[in-house]
């Protein structure tokens, strides 16, 4: 595994994009402590203290410490996250954004721009709302607003926004330019940033006798277990044999192989986890905007974490949108065409609509028990973390969401690796999915 990352540096090319990722991930993590202007530190800790087991302090997981902060990242990239969810269930529904899918990489400009405006329009709206819930707070008698007002609003709105769109900015230069997915690694690193303290945390509660050391052990097997359990799943894989038949042009013979057609249980990765966590932050942010509200205080508790409708909800979510961008990024209809036109097909079945089928309802059947299990995990730990009072970051989306970027991630240099003649980062397999 040493040997492995000294390659990693050998190569020029993966030397410098991994370099260049680092250094924007700096740059994020400096922003996150940078706080907005007027605001009293000491008052707004004192509060996000008591809110750690709340909606406030799953968000800040999301937004890497930056909403407790009020910094300038303290809208963190969900705004972005949440825009692209509309605007990918407008192209399934709108006959204007379906043909923009349709148009190559002209309708994605396009698509893109649509995403941009509609991730500042949510942040002007999230902004004013966190500039109303910061000047409603109070701790110890005091407020962490130093001069509430129109003018307190204003610039909370313009230095959030332009914040959220910077770390857009960020996450598409690593994208492009860096190794990994940059808007899933801003997330990741986020939630990553809360390691050291909560490990710290676990040490002073077993040193202070405040846990039991088989409490401490029992914590341990189960975040390891976990962690093991998602990447069987993540890399769980169903194969379906696909046999090309021989074809002869000129004085050479073509095909007359046997390969296979590899269909993960976890196809759309951890962006359903993603999608599903960014809407259930929507009804905690309206009620933001009208802090008097009886009524919309009781929904929002429906939405606290670990609460009965929250869980429910959020599990829901995370299977729609499984499936949902499951048939996004894999299109059977497509895959059997092209199958038909080099003369592959699958054993038993006939070529075309049949095989298009075929493939669809192994998917539909696949998908369903990697949803159910991404569902479970994300909303099992809340029981365990009631009932043995286990740090907020040991919660099930946070792993989910580590594992997942961490294995796309290796699965970038990996192929970078072995183009070069390199070996992976396993040396009696693969990571699957890199072919």
């Amino acid at each position: 595994m040493f040997q492995t990352f000294q390659n990693t540096f050998k190569i020029p090319e993966l030397r410098r994009r991994i370099l260049f990722t680092i250094g924007l991930l700096v740059v994020y993590r400096i922003g996150c402590h940078i706080p907005i202007p007027g605001i009293d530190m000491s008052v707004l800790k004192g509060f996000f203290a008591q809110a750690q087991g709340t909606l406030f302090g799953l968000y800040d997981i999301f937004a890497g410490g930056a909403f407790k902060n009020a910094a300038v990242f303290g809208l963190g990239i969900m705004p972005y996250i949440t825009s692209s969810i509309i605007m990918q269930l407008l192209g399934a529904v709108v006959p204007y954004f379906q043909k923009l899918h349709k148009e190559g990489e002209e309708g994605r400009r396009k698509i893109t721009q649509y995403t941009r405006y509609g991730t500042v329009l949510i942040c002007i709206l999230q902004s004013y709302g966190v500039s109303i819930f910061l000047e409603s707070l109070q701790w110890g008698g005091a407020s962490p607003v130093v001069h509430p007002g129109i003018g307190f609003r204003l610039l909370t709105m313009l230095t959030m926004t332009t914040g959220t769109i910077f770390l857009m900015w960020i996450g598409e230069q690593m994208t492009e330019k860096g190794v990994g997915n940059g808007i899933s690694l801003i997330i990741y690193v986020g939630i990553l940033a809360r390691f050291p303290g909560s490990v710290l945390n676990e040490g002073r509660q077993l040193a202070a006798g405040t846990r039991t050391p088989f409490q401490g052990f029992m914590i341990l097997a189960i975040i390891v277990a976990v962690t093991a359990s998602v990447v069987l799943i993540t890399q769980a894989q169903r194969r379906v044999p696909v046999q090309y038949a021989k074809r002869v042009v000129g004085r050479r013979i073509y095909g007359g192989q046997s390969t296979h057609i590899p269909l993960n249980m976890n196809a759309a990765g951890v962006i359903p986890i993603i999608f599903a966590q960014s809407l259930m932050f929507a009804p905690r942010t309206i009620t933001t905007f009208f802090p008097k509200s009886e009524l919309l205080k009781g929904i929002a508790n429906w939405f606290t974490p670990g609460a009965l409708v929250y869980s429910v909800v959020y599990a829901l979510l995370i299977i729609f949108f499984a499936y949902f961008y499951t048939a996004i990024v894999f299109n059977p209809v497509e895959l059997a065409d092209n199958m038909k036109r080099y003369g592959g097909f699958i054993p038993g079945v006939r070529p075309g609509k049949k095989t298009a089928d075929y493939i669809d309802r192994i998917l539909t059947r696949l998908t369903l028990p990697g949803a159910l299990f991404f569902a479970c995990i994300a909303i099992l730990p809340w029981f365990l973390m009631r009932s043995m009072d286990v740090s907020f970051y040991f919660g099930g989306t946070s792993i989910l969401i580590i594992v997942g970027v961490a294995l796309d991630t290796m699965k970038q240099v990996e192929s970078h690796l072995v183009m070069r003649h390199y070996e992976g980062f396993m040396k009696r397999g693969r990571i699957k999915g890199r072919r």
